[in-house]
């Protein structure tokens, strides 16, 4: 049987990847903080068939350890200070755990269990202030936040471990994947949720920032699959995972409303400037051929598809609570 370490597990890609390996017969561990809160709501169903870990990517020795005990055939490492808008107030801590707890594993990895196969979580935000649309694996980097320069450090020592210790290390630079596991804070569930609360006279308004940002979105459950399928090739290599489409806030919250069966959204939607970022990033779209060619891999869930599963999964959410 395989085994497989996923960081992040109780975080959105954690939750849809361990249900992946599951269904193939891995053996699956995750690594988990002490918490004062229940985290574990995104894997509670599949509880039973996991091994729980404790560990944190800003401790080197509870790394070696983990990977000493479990010499796992593979890692994903998906744990990350992840909100972009909270890396400006907390530039220090997204460096810490974001970048530099890429190189604390890489190195327990190194140490105690060099076969381990290993997959780093990049992300398009890496690209920023675009040199190129549409973005591609060797598109250069310009972060436009501390969480893109974090990304871009784990990234980068990715690289490095790679060709410096022959580690089969890989990094899938995934543009936006939501799912109704998103968390609140992010603009794609805020969106979701904030519409459901309209359409159940909860709520009035839902306050937005910048309308004209450009993204392509995909659904979670089918980005784990690429991660998966990156660490079964025979050589290591970086892919960029992504949908090849992008569309604007807008566009999604047309979308929502329209899943919710609304009609005009401009009577329900408010911009307000706290939720502009300092340095915006307009538009990111990513070209996701070299995935398509050497992973077989496509995106199953279309855009309109994806928004309706988490407008309808939060109606049925707020009517339970």
């Amino acid at each position: 049987m395989p085994t497989a370490l996923v960081t992040g597990i109780t975080g959105q890609d954690g939750s849809y990847l361990a249900e992946l390996l599951l269904s193939k017969k891995y053996k699956v561990y995750g690594l988990i903080r002490r918490s004062s809160h229940d985290p574990f709501e995104r894997i509670r169903h599949i509880l039973d068939k996991v091994t729980l870990l404790d560990g944190d990517l800003t401790d080197q020795s509870s790394l070696d350890n983990l990977i000493a005990e479990t010499k796992p055939d593979e890692a994903y490492n998906l744990a990350a200070q992840s909100f972009v808008p909270a890396s400006w107030h907390q530039p220090i801590l997204t460096g810490d755990v974001t970048g530099l707890g890429v190189a604390r594993l890489l190195e327990s990895i190194r140490k105690f269990s060099p076969k381990t196969r290993f997959y780093q979580s990049s992300s398009s935000e890496m690209f920023g202030k675009v040199r190129e649309t549409p973005q591609k694996e060797t598109t250069p980097f310009h972060p436009r936040s501390p969480y893109g320069a974090a990304k871009a450090y784990g990234h980068y020592i990715t690289v490095n471990y790679r060709e410096s210790y022959k580690l089969f290390a890989v990094s899938g630079i995934c543009f936006n994947h939501e799912s109704p596991r998103r968390g609140l804070e992010f603009v794609s569930r805020k969106v979701s949720h904030g519409v459901a609360k309209i359409k159940l006279g909860m709520e009035r308004f839902l306050l937005l920032g910048n309308m004209d940002a450009r993204r392509d979105w995909g659904f979670a459950g089918d980005y784990v699959e690429a991660m998966w399928l990156m660490l079964q090739q025979k050589a290591p290599r970086d892919y960029v995972i992504a949908t090849g489409v992008a569309r604007s806030v807008r566009d999604l919250v047309e979308a929502a409303f329209a899943a919710a069966g609304l009609g005009d959204w401009k009577k329900y939607v408010k911009t307000d400037e706290r939720y502009l970022r300092p340095a915006e990033v307009d538009e990111l779209i990513g070209d996701p051929g070299m995935a398509r060619r050497d992973l077989h891999w496509e995106p199953k869930t279309s855009f309109e598809k994806l928004i309706r599963m988490m407008v309808e999964s939060d109606l049925e959410l707020l009517k339970r609570r």
